[in-house]
């Protein structure tokens, strides 16, 4: 037979909370409720539970001790929420109707934990997990987690079961985090991405290949990073790199204000964070040298050689002895400039070669319109 409990918990004193104290007499039997309305000191096995455990009122409710409970169906209806001094488990349903279960990010030790097969509902900007929530021995989910304001999920989809995976976002700048052991410098990035955000980031634990999808809005401030939402890609804080690094893109949509993207598939726990940042344009990326040509036939320089040239399908290159005069000119440029002019007008010895010396160069890439100059030394 079934035992059916349902017990109602009441602070009685104003000034100073009550706590219930289970030292291993409580259990809650299949169909049965059992209703906090206080604080929760679980110093004993609290983890044959069936039934409801529900968190309830308008006084903020703590859960310590030296032991875990694991509860099978959780519900919170308590708008100061429940802060985590001890990690709590849930096994089946967690009810998210309104008030946040709160871990304190400083430690990560502490989080509310999703076991095989538990899942949630209700989840919203004001009710959700305000801190750090793990998963075990599922191969999908999506993290219910935000701020104290706002719900800012992560869905995490892996190549395999993850026996242990864990999240939590930050409404923080990664250069100077307050509640995060560690600063991240923004510029300590590859040429091909461009700024990356100081607003916001996740940070995810996890050992399986896997892809995320994270979403911004207007909170995001994503305008501070980029003025094309087509150009936001997910980054990560390499741990062994001590770097930015793109993690790719295989979903983008949205504009400014509010949009979502998926990442290409990473391992979780080589990267300490992850954000959004944008890609660098070619205006940021490329930057033209000045040049050395000696064309001896050593096979080192004997032609002008732009690497750059080569993400352009529409360029020119212009070259100009020192006084000014046109002596090569070349559209989509293919490196044909070895000493040799090329123009129509009047160049001394043109068999023989240009002379040594100073030379400018003007190139134009039209189609991603940027223009470069310099100069360049021809030596015989």
């Amino acid at each position: 037979m079934h035992v059916h409990i349902l017990l109602l918990l009441f602070a009685l004193n104003l000034q100073a909370q009550t706590a219930l104290f289970n030292s291993g007499n409580i259990r809650i039997h299949d169909q049965g409720q059992i209703g906090f309305h206080t604080n929760l000191i679980n110093n004993a096995s609290f983890d044959q539970n069936l039934g409801l455990a529900g968190f309830y009122g308008n006084n903020s409710i703590t859960i310590s001790g030296a032991f875990i409970p694991i509860f099978y169906d959780t519900e919170i209806s308590n708008d100061k929420g429940v802060l985590l001094d001890t990690g709590v488990s849930t096994v089946n349903n967690t009810n998210f109707i309104i008030g946040n279960f709160i871990t304190p990010r400083p430690q990560q030790d502490l989080y509310y934990n999703f076991m095989e097969d538990a899942f949630y509902v209700g989840e919203n900007g004001s009710s959700k997990i305000a801190g750090y929530a793990a998963v075990n021995n599922q191969q999908n989910f999506t993290f219910p987690i935000g701020d104290d304001e706002q719900l800012r999920p992560l869905i995490l989809n892996s190549n395999d079961t993850n026996t242990f995976a864990k999240c939590a976002y930050y409404f923080e700048s990664a250069a100077s985090p307050p509640s995060f052991p560690q600063i991240f410098d923004l510029s300590k990035k590859p040429r091909t991405i461009g700024e990356i955000s100081s607003t916001e980031f996740w940070h995810l634990e996890g050992t399986i290949p896997s892809t995320v999808s994270i979403s911004w809005n207007a909170r995001s401030n994503i305008a501070a990073i980029t003025g094309d939402a087509m150009n936001i890609i997910p980054v990560g804080w390499s741990i062994t790199g001590r770097t930015w690094v793109n993690l790719g893109v295989t979903a983008l949509s949205g504009d400014l204000a509010m949009g979502f993207l998926t990442s290409d598939s990473f391992i979780p726990n080589d990267y300490a964070i992850i954000t959004f940042a944008s890609v660098a344009t070619p205006k940021e990326i490329l930057t033209l040298d000045n040049y050395l040509v000696t064309p001896n036939s050593d096979g080192i320089n004997d032609w002008l050689y732009i690497p750059e040239l080569e993400l352009s399908n529409d360029d020119t290159l212009r070259i100009y002895d020192r006084n000014g005069l046109l002596v090569y000119s070349e559209n989509n440029y293919t490196n044909g400039f070895t000493g040799f002019a090329n123009s129509d007008n009047i160049i001394v010895n043109r068999k023989i070669g240009l002379p040594s010396g100073v030379y400018f160069y003007l190139i134009a890439m039209k189609d991603l319109n940027l223009n470069y100059q310099g100069f360049l030394y021809l030596k015989r």
